[in-house]
């Protein structure tokens, strides 16, 4: 495993997403208040950008832009249709006011 830091925790705002590569995979991540969250960035849908897309704090989810499949931030596993399959989630913390991205070996 792998810890990588992505940016400053203040470089994102809270309700807010941005795109990162990390190991050449491209991970949404969403800042709600002083937590963040990393999933994958590709909905399982459509071959489309999840961080182009709507944050719902309060269910903890981001909306893809194309159909409007929400995924969870905690699970990956999409809550509406079209979608049906979940996307990649990685553990994601802060660190001395840096945003950390923990990629596993297995994903």
């Amino acid at each position: 495993m792998s810890s990588i830091a992505v940016c400053a925790l203040l470089d994102i705002e809270s309700g807010k997403v941005r795109k990162f590569v990390v190991n050449e995979r491209s991970i949404a991540v969403v800042r709600i208040d002083d937590k963040v969250y990393a999933i994958g960035d590709t909905c399982s849908h459509a071959d489309v950008s999840l961080s182009d897309g709507e944050v719902f704090c309060d269910t903890k989810e981001l909306e893809c832009i194309k159909h409007g499949s929400a995924f969870s931030l905690e699970t990956g596993k999409p809550n509406t249709l079209p979608a049906t399959k979940a996307v990649p989630v990685y553990a994601a913390s802060v660190l001395d006011g840096q945003v950390m991205i923990t990629i596993g070996d297995d994903q």
